[in-house]
């Protein structure tokens, strides 16, 4: 497990963008990313968006010693053996630079697919078995891919713990990378998203961020972890109270960054993937230029 851990690096980059831009402007990105030190890019899939193995297989292609992990591969996209092949292939591929985080997303965005999306714990539960019997008759990888879930509530964090390599927690505060540890126990890994905007105003700050969590704050699965930590209805109207977006988005100048990046350290993140935030949801590769030099001395 510890290879696993160093393989991502202790910060990373999570942004929506990669699966929306063009191949030429991920390329850039990616090779520019790499080249600041970040550990390993993640990315995430949408009914709309990129398809994730695809996406990171031109990822791959385009950098050379940078970590790719999908952030999540979504279960309903297809089915077990394809996902287990999927990883395979890239793994088997790009030695020691994949990562598969795969996820049951979330009821609108299931049921747009077609499904019916009930007990999640125990969909994921049933794939990750199917993906475990899945045959595969091409080369195999020397080191898998590691499987990490998308996890926000203990039962899903359970089994992360015992079938799966661990969890990559997407929207939470801090508390939560507390409370994962916790369940997940001293070996897996823990590899939370953290959003972040490097601006000083609270205002601006705060609406960049207000931007960024709306959306989110409507999937019932994120406001119901969130109220597990104390927030109510108040707190989740309009984009999110000010307490709200303070505990789910860190902003300020690099030092106020730094310090939230590693408070989840110190609360038992392995990596931290931060998503930095700009209007309109574009990629600010300036914001993770000015912040490589005090993150990646962490």
């Amino acid at each position: 497990m510890d290879a696993k851990r160093t393989r991502l690096g202790r910060v990373g980059v999570w942004h929506a963008a990669i699966g929306r831009i063009s191949a030429d402007s991920a390329r850039d990105a990616v090779a520019e990313m790499e080249a600041l030190g970040y550990g390993t890019l993640w990315f995430g899939e949408g009914s709309t968006t990129k398809e994730a193995f695809t996406n990171a297989a031109i990822l791959l292609c385009s950098s050379q010693k940078i970590t790719i992990g999908t952030g999540i591969a979504n279960i309903w996209a297809r089915d077990a053996t394809a996902m287990a092949s999927g990883a395979d292939t890239l793994a088997e591929a790009f030695p020691g630079r994949f990562v598969l985080g795969i996820g049951v997303s979330h009821a609108p965005l299931v049921q747009s697919r077609g499904h019916d999306y009930r007990r999640p714990v125990a969909a994921m539960a049933a794939y990750l078995d199917a993906m475990d019997q899945a045959g595969y008759d091409a080369v195999a990888p020397t080191h898998p891919a590691p499987r990490l879930l998308a996890a926000l509530r203990p039962r899903m964090l359970e089994l992360a713990r015992d079938n799966a390599d661990g969890a990559h927690p997407y929207f939470v505060p801090v508390e939560h990378t507390e409370r994962a540890r916790e369940v997940l126990g001293s070996g897996p890994i823990l590899a939370p998203e953290q959003a972040v905007v490097l601006e000083r105003d609270p205002d601006t700050a705060r609406e960049y961020a207000r931007e960024h969590m709306a959306p989110y704050l409507a999937l019932p699965n994120y406001a119901n972890n969130l109220r597990t930590f104390g927030f109510d209805d108040d707190d989740l109207a309009d984009g999110g109270s000010d307490r709200l977006v303070d505990a789910i988005v860190a902003w300020g100048d690099v030092d106020a960054i730094r310090e939230r990046v590693t408070a989840h350290v110190d609360a038992g993140a392995d990596h931290v993937a931060i998503q930095p935030l700009a209007p309109g949801g574009r990629l600010p590769l300036d914001h993770l230029r000015e912040l490589a030099p005090a993150l990646l001395s962490l």
